[in-house]
């Protein structure tokens, strides 16, 4: 198949068509509108086979997971997503994969009103990059580098359910029939906390999504803060579906180190505490306070049950270069 026949049939006119599209995809460039008063968020993720997600992962399941893993950036800015674009490396065309791909792509696209505009689709090694965009009105970004000592720390959702659903799919655990397909489901279907987000704009002072790993994401806001943190470890929000798999340590570990579980970690201080409730009401997503950010600058203390906790020896996933 031809590049303009895979792109005609698979990624003209299948998604979600916004109003602020000039032109989409056939030209040269997309062309977009956008109010006087909003700031663009923009992000690029790359997801390469075999490093990323399993080569063996249902093509729905990668399509779905780069598109999620960008509008969770945008999430994690209080940014609301607006177009994408894709640029696809594939070693040959399979129609049943590209008509899977493409599912997973718009299921997530039209669920959050995103338009894909463009991109570009070449032969080689499995991979795609997205470049996700999104509007945040003037001066209401969340940054990373804006936590103060003092600020609480949330997290949203349960954290380790993704690593222990890679684990299970490369056999490292075993898992139950009951809870197996939930954990599964949680590496390859992560969910992007759009909602909350853009929710948290005028209550958060810093935020970040967890694609690492708890502690290896927690210590970029510390980073850029110039603070230390202290964790409650006991505070962890853990599924009951993690812990029917494994023990209450190794639960935790996982909760502590395991990625891409694409939840959001934020900050907030004691005079905006009080409005975080109302602030995430219209989201249905539990949110758990697991600790304090501290003045103590780059120094992380765990503490179980108020007694010190052992630091993990890996904090999260990093690339080697």
């Amino acid at each position: 198949m031809k590049e303009f026949d895979l792109i005609g049939r698979y990624f003209v006119d299948g998604g979600y068509q916004r109003k602020d599209v000039v032109v989409g995809i056939g030209d040269d460039c997309a062309v977009t509108t956008m109010a006087s008063h909003q700031q663009l968020a923009i992000t690029t993720d790359t997801l390469v086979g075999g490093i990323h997600f399993l080569k063996e992962a249902p093509a729905k399941s990668v399509a779905y997971k780069a598109v999620a893993v960008n509008l969770s950036d945008l999430a994690a800015m209080g940014a609301e997503p607006a177009w994408i674009s894709l640029s696809l490396s594939i070693s040959e065309v399979d129609e049943a994969w590209m008509a899977d791909f493409a599912e997973g792509m718009y299921e997530l696209t039209r669920y959050y009103s995103v338009q894909l505009i463009g991109g570009d689709t070449v032969r080689g090694p499995l991979s795609m990059t997205i470049t996700a965009q999104g509007f945040i009105p003037q001066h209401n970004e969340l940054r990373r580098s804006t936590a103060k000592p003092g600020d609480w720390i949330y997290v949203t959702g349960s954290l380790g359910d993704a690593a222990a659903g890679l684990d299970i799919l490369t056999r490292k655990i075993e898992a139950g029939d009951g809870v197996k397909s939930y954990l599964v489901d949680r590496h390859l279907f992560p969910t992007p906390r759009v909602a909350v987000g853009t929710a948290l704009r005028r209550v958060a002072s810093s935020c970040i999504d967890v694609s690492d790993g708890f502690l290896s994401d927690l210590n970029h806001i510390l980073r850029a803060s110039s603070c230390g943190a202290c964790i409650q470890v006991d505070k962890l929000p853990i599924s009951s579906q993690l812990r029917d798999t494994v023990d209450v340590e190794q639960a935790t570990q996982y909760a502590l180190t395991g990625g891409d579980d694409y939840e959001l970690i934020f900050t907030v201080n004691e005079e905006q505490r009080g409005k975080l409730e109302t602030a995430l009401a219209s989201t249905g997503i539990t949110t758990t306070c697991v600790g304090q950010i501290t003045g103590h600058e780059g120094k992380v203390d765990l503490k179980q049950n108020n007694e010190p906790y052992p630091m993990p020896s890996v904090t999260g996933f990093e690339h080697q270069f």
